[in-house]
This record gives C-alpha cells, structure tokens and sequence, in this order.
C-alpha cells in the first residue's frame, strides 16, 4: 500500500501537467485562429480543476494513459476551419513532445550531480523523487503524442487526417467518430495497438533518457 500511494504521489503531479497543458494548446492556437470558445469558458488556464476528467485521471494513473476533458473548439469560428483544424488538433501532440523534451533535458542535467550527492541526505531524499517525476514526465507525455496523433477521430492524428485527405476520404473519415471512442476502447482492452505504439514509444523514450539510465527507475513503471 505504501508502495502505491508513492507511485501516485509521483505520477499524478507530471500527469496532470501533461494532459492540462495538451488540453491548454489547443485552446491557445484555436484562439489563434479566431475561436475565442475556450478563453471565454475560462479553459486556458494551467489549473488542473479546470480540465479534470475524474474517469480519464483515474485510467492514467491504472493503466499508464488518460484524458482530460476536451477544450470546446467551434471549427466554424476558425478562419479556415479545414487548414486551422489541423494546427489547432496538432498543438496537444507537438506540446507533449517539448514537455517530455524539457523534461528530459533536466532528468539528464540532474542525473548528472547523483553521485556526488548522499542518498540519505536531504538533498538525495529530494533528488530521488524529483527524478522519479521527470522519468514519468516523460514516459507519459510521449505516451499521448503519440497515442493522440492515432488517426482516429476523435483523436488529434483523427482530426488532423479529416484536414488533409481529399474530400470523399476525409468525409468518410469524419464519419467514424461517432463510433471513435468505441474503437478506441476496444483497441486499448485489447492491447492490439500495443505492437504499433510501444516499440515507437520505447525508441523516443531512449533516445531522450539515454540508455542504461533508465533501468535503476523502471520499477515506477510496472
């Protein structure tokens, strides 16, 4: 039990951020583009409050990846509703992808200083979960960039498909999300994307940690 509530302690606060600030993007570039729905609904804020899915927290932290409850975006206030789409679906992708980047930038500038610092000490008792966070940062913003940009609706890689494909395909395409989340669901239940999203997962994931590195906090993962 223990053991349980340190991994929630560590993995709720880099969990939250992630889906927040994904939702936040693309509130931001929606506004951009001349949809103002999500500022006047008070939704570009970093408050975690504001965009909290109790059912979709509860998933990321039992089983590695959840939501938060989608920023409003009326496509109609857009300029150009199918070319800004794509960017305004894009931004929650790209902005997870500079999260686990930054964090990864600092797991490696501090993993760099443990050596030198006592793990019974102060300074180690803090260090060690503050590398916990980060390692988790980036797993589970990697995580939903590249679950998201699944071309899906109404996933972000859904969305950002509609706006590309060619207008029969994209109709077709659009079609499907009345029953997206059921797809969705089912492909998770059944671990049939996991041959698609784990080994492209686990490439960006050592690429950004460095190999070896990641081993002696694997244990948060499991």
């Amino acid at each position: 039990m223990e053991d349980y509530l340190l991994k929630i302690s560590i993995m709720l606060v880099p969990g939250l951020m992630a889906i927040t600030f994904h939702e936040v993007a693309h509130g931001y570039v929606a506004w951009h583009f001349g949809d103002p729905t999500a500022r006047m609904l008070g939704r570009l804020t970093i408050n975690p409050l504001k965009h909290l899915d109790i059912v979709g927290t509860l998933m990321m932290l039992l089983i590695g990846i959840g939501w938060a409850k989608p920023v409003p975006v009326v496509a109609e206030n857009l300029r150009n509703p199918a070319r800004d789409m794509i960017w305004v679906a894009a931004a929650g992708p790209i902005t997870n992808m500079v999260l686990a980047v930054l964090s990864a930038v600092v797991f490696r500038g501090l993993v760099g200083v443990v050596p030198a610092v006592p793990a019974d000490g102060l300074a180690g008792m803090v260090l060690t979960p503050v590398l916990l966070m980060l390692i988790f940062s980036i797993y589970i913003n990697l995580l939903l960039a590249i679950f998201n940009l699944l071309p899906i609706p109404p996933l972000d890689g859904g969305r950002i498909m509609v706006g590309i494909l060619p207008r029969p395909l994209s109709d077709a395409l659009a079609g499907l999300e009345r029953f997206g989340m059921i797809i969705i669901l089912l492909l998770v239940v059944t671990r049939i994307i996991n041959p698609l999203i784990l080994p492209l997962h686990s490439l960006a994931f050592d690429l950004l940690v460095g190999s070896g590195k990641f081993q002696i906090l694997k244990p948060l993962m499991q």
